[in-house]
């Protein structure tokens, strides 16, 4: 999973993404020449198998601070740093509004952004992830405050003109650079959602219609964690133990999917889904809210807002998607139902009709029934440092990149088990760091996520500010001299996220604006997924993963099976994601909407899924994602069929061609929000896949390979 937003326009799930090469080839000069190889640096591989130490007390040394920044010592330092953001925020928009238009307007908005995002991305991770509660509420505080700052600047008139100047002169425009028009354009249209070109009265509207949204989504997703209660004694006394018990009330706080009772799901699944009159209101107001908003600034509807600049561009592309590929899954998911169908009679034959709440559950049970997939026989074979030097071998491989652990200045480290990775190119040197906060903590959330914590870009004096990105994970710790061990869904995690510092580190935009993971959303997921592939390839799990106590290598076929076990009822799985999709969708269509959400809910499911609606529950209540992926939420199926499509076409058969590497490299991760999408995924295909291509490219992940399967049945 992605975190990292754009923070000028404050616009939620938009992670304005990759980089511009400052080198286009292997070998050629950067602007301001390669880094030198520290002595510092470590191999990665044994670091990540032992217990961090303690940092070394510097009696007479300087703090660093978080992160290396100095003000960042102590948490009154957010204050510190934030006011200093502001100044300089003051003193680049007196500049931008006396200049003429040309590039330069183009580079002192960047400029903008980069004091203002310095400050509001390293906070964002801050305010969730540090033990320390003071430094927490720094952090949020310095939040606010940067938020505070960006509403002023979305309604700075003089700004919004200085901009627009630039964009009038056609000459002008077409003397830029594709990069140096494209961040201009996605300046402009920041400026525009937020009703800026409007008149005063409807421009003030927008701001107000702006600050709802922004409230009714926090209240939506707060609600949607609330657990909801029953009266103990409408349920039998042998099941109460399940859940939280609250006086005469149990509570239940989710859909408890992994219990292997049927009665407890089928009860978690009537009572957590169970409609709120509050949230109901709430879910209404938001999209009616977004709706007259999307209106207000010029569009149909906020779908069509939502999905400028992505690889689909509009909700009509992404309903013929979803259309077209609910098509293709229909007799395979019918086919998965049917399998789980026949495997609840054979354990429940009391109780055999299958309901929604038994789709995770008997999914699973028949994976580990039919493949033997036991985690506890993948772990000895998955410790955390083979995992870490398996990414480094391929990298190397790959891309000609290293990765080193760098011992960190007293300060610069939130949590003592924290490692610092330097990010390393053969000829290039230094590309950036990764900090890796991988183990579990009390009040850490139990979520695997990248941080932005600060993006790249050419600075005014030719020299390049590094990226720096934090990787967080929830694994156990090493215990009794043995190493922390992952099981094989660690594993894809750790690569997946790994994917996205390496979209990150490995592309050089000029501008801090589309850095890194900062682009559409629909594209941001391709890296991460990509290395999914890699992470379940054969080829590359042997060369680390090793017994730690042995050293004997995971047996190719546990690999296979692993492999195989994932495409079972994986049909129905992909099926609920479309229902997904496509009930955002519609909800984010147009208004006003034609029935309630949940009349449109239960339609929706009968058309998009195929399990019967059950009477009085809203389960849109609970999908949180409608906030943060409003009318993106296909982008996940998105990213999959594309790098399902890459790793077919570039590197199935080597996963470790160094030429499709760069080319990777070159094309997908070297141009961040400053080029189309699809303009990236041509590149590396080579032709412009159709909306038949990506799905046929799902599908065909599906398909099992039945030398594997008649080997294990």
């Amino acid at each position: 999973m992605l975190r990292a937003g754009r923070l000028w326009g404050l616009s939620p799930g938009v992670a304005p993404a990759t980089l511009r090469l400052l080198r286009e080839k292997r070998g050629g000069a950067s602007l301001r020449g390669a880094r030198r190889v520290s002595t510092s640096w470590s191999p990665v591989g044994a670091a990540f198998n032992v217990k961090a130490q303690p940092q070394r007390l510097e009696l007479f040394g300087e703090r660093r601070g978080l992160f290396g920044v100095p003000e960042l010592s102590s948490p009154e330092g957010f204050h510190v740093a934030q006011e200093k953001a502001l100044r300089q925020t003051e003193s680049l928009v007196e500049r931008a509004c006396a200049i003429p238009p040309g590039p330069q307007t183009v580079c002192i908005f960047d400029q903008l952004s980069d004091a203002l995002c310095k400050v509001a991305d390293l906070a964002d991770f801050v305010k969730i992830a540090h033990p320390d509660p003071a430094y927490r509420e720094a952090a949020e505080e310095a939040c606010r405050n940067i938020g505070t700052m960006v509403e002023k600047l979305n309604t700075n008139v003089d700004l919004y003109q200085s901009l627009q100047k630039l964009l009038a002169d056609e000459k002008l425009m077409a003397s830029l650079d594709p990069e140096t028009r494209k961040v201009a354009e996605l300046f402009m249209f920041d400026f525009e959602i937020s009703g800026i070109h409007l008149d005063e009265e409807k421009r003030q509207k927008a701001v107000d219609l702006n600050v709802k949204i922004l409230d009714l989504s926090s209240t939506f997703i707060m609600r949607s964690h609330f657990p909801n209660k029953i009266d103990k004694h409408l349920l039998p006394g042998y099941i109460h133990y399940n859940f939280e018990c609250e006086g005469e009330h149990l509570l239940v706080n989710n859909l408890y999917a992994e219990s292997s009772d049927d009665l407890v799901r089928e009860v978690a699944y009537k009572v957590f889904l169970y409609p709120s009159l509050d949230q109901l209101n709430c879910l209404d107001e938001l999209l009616s809210s977004r709706d007259l908003l999307a209106k207000l600034v010029g569009y149909s509807t906020y779908a069509h807002r939502a999905l400028q600049g992505t690889i689909a561009k509009s909700p009509e592309v992404v309903t013929q998607f979803l259309e077209k590929l609910s098509e293709k899954l229909s007799e395979r998911t019918m086919k998965d139902f049917e399998m789980m169908k026949e495997m609840k009679m054979k354990i429940n034959p009391q109780n055999a009709t299958f309901m929604p709440w038994d789709h995770p559950y008997y999914s699973g049970v028949i994976r580990a029934e039919r493949y033997n997939i036991e985690p506890s026989l993948y772990c000895p074979f998955f410790s955390l440092g083979a995992c870490m030097e398996g990414l480094n071998l391929l990298f190397h491989q790959l891309l000609g990149i290293s990765l080193y652990v760098e011992q960190p200045e007293e300060g610069e480290l939130w949590c003592e088990d924290v490692r610092k990775l330097a990010v390393v190119h053969e000829t290039e040197g230094l590309l950036g760091y990764i900090y890796c906060d991988f183990f579990q903590r009390a009040d850490k959330p139990h979520q695997d996520c990248h941080f932005t914590i600060r993006g790249g870009r050419l600075k005014e004096n030719g020299e390049y500010q590094l990226p720096i990105v934090v990787l967080m994970l929830n694994l156990p710790h090493s215990t009794n001299n043995v190493p922390p061990l992952l099981t094989p869904g660690m594993l894809e995690n750790l690569f997946h996220e790994m994917g996205h510092a390496m979209h990150s580190m490995l592309g050089r935009t000029r501008y801090q604006h589309v850095t890194g993971t900062r682009c559409s959303t629909d594209f941001a997921e391709v890296p991460s997924i990509l290395m999914e592939f890699f992470a379940s390839d054969y080829r590359v799990v042997n060369q680390f993963a090793k017994h730690y106590q042995t050293g004997q290598p995971l047996p190719k076929n546990m690999v296979s099976r692993l492999c195989e076990s994932k495409k079972v009822c994986a049909a129905a799985d992909m099926q609920l994601q479309v229902f997904y999709a496509a009930l955002d969708q519609i909800y984010h269509g147009k208004h006003p909407l034609k029935r309630s959400t949940t009349d449109i809910l239960k339609e929706t499911q009968e058309k998009f899924y195929g399990l019967p609606y059950v009477p009085n529950t809203a389960w849109q209540l609970r999908f949180s994602h409608l906030v943060g992926y409003g009318a993106k939420y296909y982008s996940y199926l998105m990213s999959r069929a594309v790098a399902s499509m890459v790793w077919k076409e570039c590197f199935m058969q080597d996963p470790f061609n160094r030429a499709m590497g760069e080319r990777y490299r070159r094309e997908m991760l070297a141009h961040g929000g400053g080029k189309e999408p699809m303009l990236m995924v041509q590149g590396m295909l080579q032709k412009r896949p159709s909306i038949e291509d990506f799905v046929g490219a799902l599908v065909s992940d599906l398909d099992l390979d039945f030398e594997t399967y008649f080997m294990d049945s």
